[in-house]
């Protein structure tokens, strides 16, 4: 082979291969999975903790249709059936989708799932989860595609956007000397991982990817119709909500000028009152504790 042709072919080869691992997502291995005994009751806790009936619906069977700028979502079922569901999955399997946005065939899922913020979830977590999510009743139903404009239908790009966006690390630090640090720490867990806030209160730049800087500071609501709410301590935000009365409001509904609870926040909040009162008031310490920011600008 002449030696420019060679040159051309060497680098083409290394350029596939660059974009091969670029859009490529490390996963756990089977030796990254502890020896866990699941207990289904802390993962019916983290169920409500996670909202999952929110978006898969009562029973768990999916179909739910998120209208985005991007195009149409539909969320999967995941009961345990093993053919429409996640029935068939190992726990290695689970885990990966879970924390690494990995289908068992090896494919990206999209961020619409929040497998970002799960990624700061513990394995023996997400195994507890997995543990809850096998005593509900399996459901048969039809795939579910989604319908996405090009670009965003190349489902391998996604792994570009990972290797941007996907840090299992804290988004806010918390000084571990402070007199309350382990409810800091149980309150972040529950906002930042668990809860996935930040997918709906934190602006998105133009890949999608969730603007740290601008924490839990408000964004556009990403069906189009008005504006997620700052839930930073700032004065645009929860500034005048005292710890009690975001405790309060979890737990019954109620805001500290006596209204209710509106819009898709209805569901999340049934969904906080499944939660002890301890872990409610981890969040709201944790809430009180961040960067107070503004509202973020209109255009997210």
């Amino acid at each position: 082979m002449p030696a420019k042709r060679l040159a051309a072919f060497t680098a083409v080869a290394v350029g596939l291969g660059a974009a091969w691992w670029l859009t490529s997502t490390p996963v756990l291995a089977p030796e990254d999975i502890p020896d866990h005994q699941p207990d289904a009751a802390a993962g019916e806790r983290l169920f409500h903790a996670g909202g999952c009936r929110s978006c898969h619906g009562e029973r768990l069977e999916g179909g739910l249709e998120l209208s985005t700028e991007y195009g149409i979502f539909r969320v999967p079922n995941i009961t345990p059936d093993p053919v429409s569901g996640i029935g068939g999955w190992t726990t290695l399997e689970f885990v990966n989708a879970m924390s690494r946005g990995v289908s068992p065939e090896g494919q990206h899922y999209y961020p619409a799932f929040p497998y970002a913020s799960y990624a700061r979830m513990t394995v023996t977590d997400l195994l507890d989860l997995k543990a809850w999510l096998d005593e509900f009743p399996p459901v048969p139903g039809p795939a579910v595609r989604h319908e996405l404009r090009f670009p965003w239908n190349i489902r391998r790009a996604v792994g570009f956007w990972n290797r941007l966006y996907l840090d299992p690390a804290p988004v806010v630090g918390i000084d571990p000397s402070a007199p309350n640090a382990s409810q800091l720490e149980r309150g972040r867990y529950l906002v930042e991982a668990v809860g996935h806030c930040g997918e709906c209160h934190t602006p998105r730049g133009f890949l999608g990817g969730p603007d740290s800087g601008r924490w839990l500071a408000g964004a556009p609501n990403p069906e189009g119709e008005g504006r997620v709410p700052n839930i930073t301590p700032h004065d645009d935000g929860i500034g005048a909500w005292s710890e009690k009365d975001l405790a309060w409001y979890f737990e019954s509904g109620f805001t500290p000028d006596y209204d209710t609870v509106g819009g898709a926040m209805v569901e999340v909040q049934e969904n906080l009152a499944e939660l002890g009162a301890e872990d409610r008031a981890a969040i709201a310490t944790y809430l009180k504790s961040i960067p107070a920011l503004p509202d973020a600008p209109a255009d997210g």
